[in-house]
C-alpha cells in the first residue's frame, strides 16, 4: 500500500509533544489529509479532544480505533502518532506493523543519554519538565459534569501547589457553568498559562454530551481526595439549569443592545 509520511513523537511527560505536533500542523492547509493517533489514553482522550478542536476536519483516533486508523493510513498525506511517556517505545512496531516512520523525541533541554536518544532520528528540545521515572499517572473522565469556574480555579491551584501530592504534570478539559469548555495545562517548573477556551459551541441545554476529564502525573498522589474534590466542584442539575438560564439572558440582552 502507499505509505504516507509517518511521524512518531515520544518524550518525557510535559516536554511538549502535543505542542510540537500542533506547530507542525499549523503550517498545513489540507488537514483533512492528516491523521493524529495517540494510544493508551483509554476513556480520557484529552490530547485527541484538543487536536480535534484546534484542527476541525482532521482525522483523530484513539484506543479502540486501531483498525480504522490503520486502514486510513494509505488515504492520507501524513500521520502523526503521539506516544505517552507511560508507553514502551517498542509498542510502535506493533501499531504500525513495521511500516517505516520517522522518530521524533521531544525532551527537556537537560535530558541526556536517555532511551529516547537511542531511539529517535531527531531530538527536539522542549519544555524543562521533570524526567523522574517514579511517577504515578491518575486519570478520570467527567463527561456530563459541569463545574463552577471559581471552584475549578481553586481546585487547579490546589493541584498545582501539591495539595494532593507532588504534581509534575496536569491537564484537563472541563465544562464550566457559562457553557464553555476549558483546557487546563500545568507543567512543574514551567510558567503557568491561563485556561484556554476551546473553540466549541457554548453548551446551554442540560448536561453536556461531550468529553471532559482530568489527568495528573506526580508522586504520592492522594487519588481518593482528588476524585472527591473534583466531584465536590460539580454542579447539581438544578444549579446547571439556573446558570444556563442566566447565561442565556445575558447573551440575549447583548444581542438586543
Amino acid at each position: 500500500m502507499a505509505i504516507p509520511n509517518i511521524i512518531v513523537v515520544a518524550g518525557s511527560s510535559g516536554a511538549g509533544k502535543t505542542t510540537w505536533i500542533c506547530q507542525q500542523i499549523q503550517n498545513i492547509t489540507s488537514v483533512e489529509k492528516l491523521i493524529y493517533f495517540t494510544p493508551g489514553n483509554g476513556n480520557v482522550p484529552i490530547d485527541q479532544t484538543r487536536i480535534a478542536t484546534e484542527f476541525p476536519g482532521m482525522q483523530v483516533f484513539g484506543d479502540g480505533q486501531e483498525v480504522e486508523f490503520f486502514n486510513q493510513i494509505p488515504q492520507v498525506d501524513a500521520v502523526y502518532i503521539e506516544l505517552g511517556f507511560y508507553l514502551e517505545l517498542g509498542a510502535i512496531a506493533q501499531i504500525l506493523d513495521n511500516l517505516t516512520y520517522r522518530a521524533i523525541a521531544v525532551l527537556p533541554p537537560d535530558c541526556k543519554d536517555s532511551e529516547y536518544h537511542a531511539w529517535a532520528n531527531e531530538i527536539v528540545h522542549g519544555a524543562p519538565s521533570q524526567t523522574s521515572t517514579t511517577k504515578t499517572l491518575w486519570r478520570v473522565a467527567s463527561n456530563g459534569q459541569v463545574i463552577d469556574e471559581n471552584s475549578l480555579e481553586e481546585f487547579w491551584y490546589e493541584i498545582t501547589h501539591d495539595a494532593y501530592g507532588i504534581v509534575t504534570r496536569a491537564k484537563g478539559i472541563f465544562d464550566v457553568n457559562d457553557g464553555r469548555s476549558l483546557y487546563c495545562d500545568f507543567v512543574a517548573g514551567v510558567p503557568q498559562t491561563d485556561f484556554l477556551e476551546l473553540d466549541l459551541p457554548r453548551h446551554l441545554e442540560g448536561r453536556p454530551q461531550r468529553f471532559s476529564g482530568l489527568e495528573v502525573v506526580g508522586k504520592n498522589l492522594d487519588e481518593t481526595v482528588l476524585k472527591q474534590t473534583l466531584s465536590d466542584c460539580c454542579l447539581s442539575d438544578a444549579a446547571i439549569v439556573q446558570y444556563q438560564q442566566q447565561v442565556k439572558e445575558i447573551l440575549l440582552e447583548g444581542e438586543t443592545v
